[in-house]
């Protein structure tokens, strides 16, 4: 193509996990909590069905960046709780590799944070990073799939048991039935515990309207490439469940009271340093992988030029790409009585 105008540490043994099921965020990943991709799901993958395993280094990698966000996050939930409410265990549900579990274990030092996740890569990679941050024996694990991993409160049952406070990013959109996932989280708060969900946002940005190749406008036509992604992986998703999309009705729904939400803000701006420069090109290579019957040749030629290490025009090389990204958290509290 022409480059001017003319791209816990409990043993988890061998399992067979579902492609649909993700025990982005975390923190996501996803996904977790994320730059967030899309419309704010997380969808920088390649094809519906997922192996959240070998997108591992992706997934922490995404979360890294977005640490100040994901600490802010943390610093508003302790205030949501107050100060007279105790913290004693915090589940992270869909953990992926632990970002946001560590950072929630050093936000809540009285407390023990659980990673739940279905893939136990993922899992490893939570206890090495409580380990190299002096987390050890605060951070545990539990390996759990989604949804049925959330049947069980009690922990001597292989389920997650309970916690004061929960926390689950982009998790809930890959379980067919997001109200019934919903009502499944709020069963494992205790008695005026905080339920977090980070399922929400505005569409990760990374490049000029005009970027000097193809078509202007490309970031809006993957836009629309990851809305039809995501309709179609929930189509696929196993007792898939058509709900609208009120993620506070959908919270109160589920028996929350003094439901509310805030947004943080992941704000890179360009010239990227070299973490985000290879996040980014990690994210355009996967949507690259999935946008063959979604992109017209012109626009899959440009994304071709973008994930070229040695192209000028290249996420790697060029100044003008940044990272911008709005993440929705709704929060709501489990009754006392």
């Amino acid at each position: 193509m022409s480059t001017h105008r003319e791209h816990g540490q409990r043993q988890h043994g061998q399992h067979q996990q579902s492609q649909h099921q993700r025990g982005q965020h975390d923190d996501g990943r996803h996904r977790h909590g994320a730059p967030a991709q899309g419309n704010g799901h997380g969808h920088d993958h390649g094809r519906t069905e997922i192996d959240w395993e070998v997108m591992a280094a992706h997934l922490e990698r995404n979360a890294e960046l977005q640490l100040p966000a994901l600490r802010r996050a943390a610093a508003r939930l302790r205030d949501r709780l107050g100060p007279d409410r105790e913290v004693r265990r915090i589940l992270d549900i869909g953990s992926g590799p632990g970002v946001m579990t560590c950072v929630l274990a050093e936000t809540f030092p009285g407390a023990e944070a659980v990673a739940v996740d279905g893939a136990p890569g993922l899992l490893d990679r939570a206890l090495a990073r409580a380990e190299r941050l002096g987390l050890t024996g605060r951070v545990a694990v539990r390996h759990a799939e989604l949804p049925a991993g959330l049947a069980a409160a009690d922990v001597d049952a292989d389920g997650p048991g309970t916690a004061d406070l929960l926390w689950s990013s982009r998790a809930v959109h890959h379980l067919g039935d997001q109200q019934g996932a919903l009502g499944a989280l709020t069963e494992l708060l205790r008695p005026g515990g905080l339920l977090a969900v980070a399922e929400g946002g505005l569409p990760m940005r990374y490049l000029p309207r005009d970027i000097g190749i193809g078509r202007p406008g490309l970031q809006a036509r993957l836009d629309a490439a990851q809305e039809h992604w995501y309709d179609r992986m929930r189509a696929e998703l196993p007792g898939s469940v058509a709900v609208v999309e009120d993620w506070p009705a959908m919270l109160r729904n589920a028996g929350l009271a003094d439901v509310g939400s805030f947004t943080t803000l992941v704000d890179l701006p360009a010239p990227l340093d070299g973490p985000a420069r290879e996040f980014l090109l990690s994210h355009l290579t996967r949507l690259r992988g999935a946008a063959d019957d979604l992109l017209d040749a012109e626009d899959l030629g440009t994304l071709d030029v973008l994930i070229d290490p040695a192209a000028p025009e290249g996420v790697l090389l060029r100044p003008d790409a940044f990272l911008l990204s709005a993440v929705t958290v709704f929060t709501g509290v489990r009754p006392s009585g």
